[in-house]
């Protein structure tokens, strides 16, 4: 009997790996994808996503060679209008986030990127819509005291305290998070992958 085909995912988000394993997905390996995350000149928000978490796909795919499996990749943007906002680094990235956040609606793209072992590739983009209070500059300071916001997306989790700042969201909440799950299962199962029994 031949063997499952393995599972690879490629990302270095501890967010994503809890979610897949929320869902009873165990993936058999994880790389850390090396590639260059900048946007490119004039690209817009969706298309950044997309493009990140294709070519995280594929680089994993390259450097494993035939060992591959399937490769699953995902890339989180959050946007404000046409603005990407980063991944914060340093508290006053994610002050500048939360301050442009303030009282406003922003969309929070997921790309998922699934590469099967034959060389088939599915892709798909999902948008939340994510509503922010008004945020006062002491709940501002006492949000980034907690350090949730190191390397999130815009400057904040919302599986953490910032849960508290969003009123209402308009999709899918495990793309805010980091992946959206249905779309995943979704992309996976029509590329033949399934888990082990």
């Amino acid at each position: 009997m031949a063997s499952r085909p393995t599972l690879v995912l490629a990302s270095s988000s501890p967010r994503r790996l809890d979610l897949l394993r929320q869902i009873g997905i165990q993936p058999d390996r994880i790389e850390h994808p090396d590639i260059d995350e900048a946007a490119a000149p004039g690209e817009l928000p969706r298309a950044h996503a997309a493009r990140l978490a294709a070519a995280k796909a594929e680089a994993v795919a390259v450097a494993l060679g035939s060992a591959a499996g399937f490769v699953l990749a995902a890339d989180t943007v959050v946007a404000c209008g046409r603005r990407i906002l980063p991944k914060a680094l340093l508290e006053s990235d994610a002050r500048r986030c939360l301050r442009l956040l303030s009282g406003r609606r922003h969309r929070v793209h997921g790309a998922v990127y699934v590469l099967a072992p034959d060389g088939r590739r599915a892709a798909r983009l999902v948008t939340t819509m994510v509503q922010f209070k008004r945020l006062t500059e002491a709940e501002i300071a006492d949000y980034l005291a907690t350090g949730e916001w190191k390397g999130k997306a815009g400057g904040y989790a919302i599986q953490g305290r910032a849960a508290g700042f969003v009123p209402t969201i308009n999709g899918s909440y495990p793309n805010v998070v980091g992946l959206p799950l249905v779309e995943t299962m979704a992309l996976l199962g029509g590329l033949g992958w399934r888990p082990a029994a």
